[in-house]
């Protein structure tokens, strides 16, 4: 399992969110321009995430995005979900897959196991233990 860039700045995208405390949107050219990453490349990314409902739109003068949420109510593995095509660490685990070797392969239960533990992991961390910590 590779995390795209896709899924990278899906997370840093709903992070620059949950650390502006103004609670008014955000402009996407304001994000963009924080992360240093293409605006016409986050388009296609803030779209997802809006459709999904992770974030709200607005259009227009003062628009932007804003989380529907609060930081500690989106955990990683949903973002990345969200974003990646699949989570798994072997082809076989991908949903849809139907591995015909699955009951004879001596290594299934071990990709069981780590994809398990990939999800456990990625579901038990938010976007608010990613936050910097206030001193």
């Amino acid at each position: 399992m590779m995390i795209s860039t896709r899924g990278r700045y899906a997370l840093r995208v709903m992070l620059d969110l949950a650390m502006d405390e103004t609670g008014s949107y955000v402009p996407l050219d304001r994000i963009a321009r924080r992360e240093g990453i293409s605006e016409k490349y986050l388009e296609s990314i803030i779209v997802c995430l809006s459709r999904a409902g992770l974030v709200k739109a607005l259009r227009g003068k003062g628009g932007g995005y804003l989380l529907t949420r609060q930081p500690e109510e989106y955990p990683i593995g949903e973002v990345l979900r969200l974003t990646e095509k699949t989570l798994a660490p072997v082809s076989c685990l991908e949903a849809g897959m139907d591995c015909p070797q699955a009951a004879e392969c001596p290594t299934f239960p071990l990709w069981q196991g780590l994809d398990k533990v990939i999800d456990d992991y990625l579901m038990a961390h938010t976007l608010q233990d990613l936050l910097p910590k206030k001193k």
